[in-house]
């Protein structure tokens, strides 16, 4: 594989938090407790890992129940194993998407994979570990996937599928079943993605009588069997749901039972971010909790009620609750409890030993919030690393780059753009080279008149700077108005440029958010994934433009 670095400043929509916290500049180390360059802190956080024996038999005896369930590899088997005798653990997660959702789920899952070898080779024994985000509400994220069609097209396939009942609104996606309606999008993927091996797995995997979660976890198994990736359901497998959770309990009573202290350390982070000149990811209020709970089978917010007996308390919908009964909820059905997404990863760090966790330019942002509740509950912030971020770079796209000489900054300026782009490349080379010398004859004149008038008179510079400019302008908006014109008249360079945009930039958003990662496993064979693991370097943060054939 080729691989060309881009720099996240040069990619669209990246905040100036997350372009901060990879430079690890001074404005954001107080809310990460390492740096970016993992090489460097590897071993000395591992000793800052501490992690309750007890707790590590009962989860390690979960994830072993769990991952047999869905048929895992003697890899993964072997490294549950590892976990059980004191391994610690390189977690990533994601929300479980319909054919496993878009590709940075597979980056994911691969940069986990990295760090617990690095780890490992650095002398700090480390499995990899996969949080499947079952108890997540909204099925509009997850239900549908695009996968590339026989044109080079994304398209989109969805599920209509609900919870059981058919009727629950904000459901976990963990309680979407898939009934008969699952199985023509099947077959209709199966054929796009041909005789492939991961069009064998999707039937194994996405069939009647599994759930959104399951399925992504069957997918997953196969996709992974040779890494070893440990795959986590935290909503459980059993009819009760309470594995994890009766786990969790004493997390989950301290949200409700510090409340106060935790809402205002929220805040005062918040206002620590915005007074930096960032953005909160998730906006805290006085009345924030960090719990959901299930109400009538829907994913309810918990909300403190300020106005309440002594001040404390709370409010599911409609309902007010005070925090000893809510205590006694979380007591006798922990599985109706399930943390927000700055309380997640503190629960997902009580109950796993986690080294290292990594995400994306989202999550870098949640833990810049998420530390300070690390820091009252569990004594200790889980240092965050960027995931691998790619986009690939198949054989037509590269030969229309080529042809044209255009790079992938070129494309993120949207389809239009890169229609005129391409045009302006196509029009005749007469036409093409008498722009060239009207540019470069502007230039080489109003340089000759700045230098005389300057000497004439000084104050006169700034008006020949602008008349220069000017000049540019204008035989800039003509040879602009001369593409179009040869976009109109040329269908190859409409063609050639619509194909840039859906390959490389469909939607206006990168490709690894938009299209499904089984699309490239199913094209190039599961060595895809081989391949793409030894383009990944833990400390480099670049995202990165690789060639595919």
């Amino acid at each position: 594989m080729k691989a060309q670095c881009l720099p996240f400043a040069q990619i669209p929509h990246t905040t100036r938090l997350f372009l901060d916290y990879l430079s690890d500049a001074p404005s954001v180390r107080g809310m990460y407790p390492r740096s970016p360059l993992f090489s460097e802190w590897v071993k000395e956080e591992s000793q800052r890992v501490d992690y309750d024996a007890t707790r590590r038999a009962k989860v390690s005896e979960i994830l072993e129940r769990q991952n047999r369930t869905w048929s895992a590899s003697p890899k993964t088997l072997a490294n549950i194993e590892r976990l059980r005798r004191g391994a610690l653990a390189a977690v990533t997660g994601q929300q479980v998407g319909l054919f496993g959702g878009p590709l940075f789920s597979i980056f994911k899952a691969l940069t986990a994979v990295k760090l617990a070898e690095q780890a490992t080779a650095a002398g700090v024994d480390c499995v990899p570990v996969f949080w499947l985000a079952t108890e997540d509400h909204d099925l509009a994220e997850v239900n549908h996937v695009a996968l590339v069609s026989e044109h080079g097209l994304p398209e989109t396939f969805a599920v209509e599928s609900r919870a059981e009942s058919n009727a629950v609104a904000d459901a976990p996606v963990g309680a979407v079943k898939f009934g008969a309606e699952i199985e023509p999008v099947v077959e209709r993927a199966a054929t796009l993605l041909g005789d492939s091996e991961v069009a064998t797995w999707l039937r194994q995997a996405y069939r009647p009588g599994e759930t959104l979660g399951s399925a992504f976890a069957l997918l997953f198994t196969r996709l992974f069997a040779d890494w070893g990736v440990i795959l986590l359901d935290p909503a459980g497998l059993d009819s009760t749901g309470k594995d994890f959770h009766d786990l969790a309990k004493p997390l989950f009573r301290a949200a409700i039972e510090r409340a106060s202290e935790l809402d205002e350390a929220l805040l005062g982070r918040g206002k620590a971010l915005e007074a930096a000149g960032y953005h909160q990811q998730v906006k805290v209020t006085s009345a924030t909790t960090l719990l959901f709970t299930l109400k009538n089978g829907s994913r309810t917010v918990v909300h403190r009620r300020n106005n309440g007996a002594n001040g404390s308390e709370f409010a599911v919908g409609e309902e007010r609750i005070s925090p000893k009964e809510l205590v006694e909820q979380i007591e006798q059905a922990p599985e109706k409890f399930s943390p927000n997404v700055l309380f997640r990863p503190v629960v997902q760090d009580y109950l796993l030993p986690t080294l290292v966790y990594t995400g994306g330019a989202a999550e870098v942002a949640y833990f810049a919030q998420a530390a300070v509740v690390y820091e009252k509950l569990l004594g200790r912030v889980t240092p965050i690393l960027p995931r691998f971020s790619a986009t690939l770079l198949e054989a037509k796209a590269e030969r229309i780059l080529t042809r044209y000489q255009l790079g992938l900054p070129d494309v993120f300026h949207g389809p239009e753009k890169v229609r005129e782009a391409i045009a302006a490349r196509s029009l005749p080379s007469d036409l093409q080279a008498r722009f060239s010398e009207a540019y470069a004859s502007a230039e080489q004149s109003m340089a000759v008149v700045r230098e005389a008038i300057g000497r004439l008179d000084s104050t006169l510079i700034k008006a020949a700077d602008r008349a220069r400019m000017s000049m540019w302008k204008q035989i800039n908006r003509l040879h602009r108005r001369a593409s179009r014109a040869e976009l109109l008249r040329n269908e190859v360079v409409t063609r050639h440029a619509d194909a840039l945009s859906h390959a490389l930039f469909p939607h206006k958003a990168l490709q690894e958010r938009e299209v499904a990662g089984v699309s490239f496993v199913a094209r190039y064979g599961p060595e895809l994934l081989a391949n793409l693991y030894q383009t990944i370097r833990a400390d480099c943060h670049d995202h990165q433009v690789i060639a595919v054939q």
